[in-house]
């Protein structure tokens, strides 16, 4: 490997006398996996006066070259190529038959048996196991010159361990966030493939007309383990998987379009970035869009409204409508309000559940009220679980409503009257 395939990181952290003062600089740093080991690597090298440093890995019988720093020419030494571990230094270190410090490979006969010391040639050689905080073994952690050092003693290769460990602490890290990135897809997929998810419908009343214009589609999951639906989306996200899943919940909802009345719509929660796959279009496709209302949900604000706006205008001008969800949660709310121009804007539950005791979220509230009046907007109130609370909504001109009150979620399986009974509230 050759000195211009190095990752370019800059300015070095400067070597000081005091490896440990190095490592908290190092543990400091907003740096990658492979930038920080890479660091570490030039640190304990340029320390300890070494051509060469690197990490390898024990894999199968073999030995892995995965993190490489130093003047590797003439050296024929690259990241991810892997050798023989039987015939390494790394391995007669590990068994004894070599020790850990080497001033001079020359003068042990052992080393001197090796192709491999005279062919590079190695001259003076440290090198340390790589264990996990369980006792595994991932690799070594060496270090080498092709001249002999005789200066080289225990307090160097006690250095060599102190980077080490700190070299172990990453490594095994970063292999236990592979892990749980490898559980959380494979879970993740597994509810696809065995759609271990259900949706339910949560009824949407016009408080003066007395009648249901339209059911939330909310997803419900069967899979362990038992937690609310946003954590299995959260989860989703974190492998890749959010669009995929949000999907299928779209299309599992629709399902239930046809037992609802013509005059009914169903509303559809997505994320902008599930958006932005231009995947909703197909999951859409010959859906009587006139009676589907897009909710988009997100609590961070968006980086490009516009890229969301255009995908979405198509699906518009053909009867698709447009919420913005939990608007009062936050800053990010507001920003998707003015930016999407949303056709309804839905109240978030943090402002209903303290809206007839609070004097501030009845204010944000009317605020928000107002807004909708000026910009063209229908408003529907979130999460309305007590009378006192659905009295508020009734001086605010809010006519729009659901929560627990109202009609909880639930499966629907066969035709469904649009009619609101007013006799629930008193059971």
């Amino acid at each position: 490997m050759s000195d211009d395939v190095q990752p370019n990181h800059g300015d070095r952290f400067e070597v000081v006398d005091d490896p440990v003062s190095i490592l908290l600089r190092l543990d400091a740093a907003n740096l990658s996996l492979s930038e920080m080991l890479v660091e570490t690597l030039h640190a304990v090298r340029t320390h300890l006066g070494m051509d060469v440093a690197f990490i390898s890995e024990f894999r199968g019988g073999t030995r892995v070259f995965r993190y490489l720093e130093g003047n590797f020419v003439p050296l024929q030494l690259a990241i991810d190529a892997c050798d023989p571990l039987e015939d390494s230094y790394c391995q007669r270190v590990l068994d004894g038959r070599l020790p850990e410090l080497i001033q001079d490979a020359a003068l042990l006969p052992e080393a001197l048996a090796m192709p491999v010391t005279k062919a590079l040639p190695v001259g003076a050689h440290l090198s340390v196991p790589l264990r996990f905080s369980d006792g595994r073994l991932y690799g070594t952690f060496c270090c080498f010159s092709t001249t002999p050092d005789g200066s080289l003693n225990e307090r160097d290769l006690n250095t060599l361990r102190l980077f080490a460990e700190f070299a172990a602490r990453l490594l095994e890290r970063h292999a236990r966030s592979e892990l749980l990135y490898a559980e959380s897809h494979s879970r993740i997929r597994s509810v696809l493939e065995q759609r271990s998810y259900a949706v339910v419908y949560q009824p949407i009343v016009h408080l003066l007309e007395n009648r249901i214009v339209g059911y939330e589609a909310l997803a419900r999951f069967s899979a362990t383990p038992v937690r609310s639906p946003d954590l299995w989306f959260a989860e989703a996200d974190s492998v890749g998987l959010q669009a995929e899943l949000e999907i299928a919940l779209i299309e599992e909802a629709l399902r239930g379009l046809v037992y609802l009345p013509e005059q009914v719509y169903m509303s559809l929660n997505i994320s902008p970035s599930t958006v932005l796959t231009g995947k909703l279009a197909a999951a859409l496709a010959h859906q009587p869009l006139d009676r589907l209302l897009l909710e988009i949900t997100e609590h961070v604000s968006i980086d490009d409204y516009g890229i969301i706006a255009e995908t979405l205008e198509p699906l518009r001008k053909q009867g698709l409508r447009l919420a913005v969800d939990d608007a009062g949660a936050g800053f990010a709310s507001f920003r998707h309000i003015l930016k999407l121009k949303p056709d309804v804007i839905k109240l978030d539950g943090s402002l209903m559940r303290n809206i007839d005791c609070s004097t501030e979220c009845r204010a944000l509230a009317a605020a928000l009220v107002r807004f909708a009046e000026e910009t063209g907007s229908k408003v529907v109130a979130e999460c309305i679980e007590t009378e006192a609370e659905l009295a508020v909504l009734r001086e605010l001109k809010v006519n729009k409503a659901q929560g627990y009150l109202l009609g909880r979620p639930a499966p629907i399986t066969a035709p469904v009257s649009n009619a609101f009974d007013w006799s629930i509230l008193n059971r």
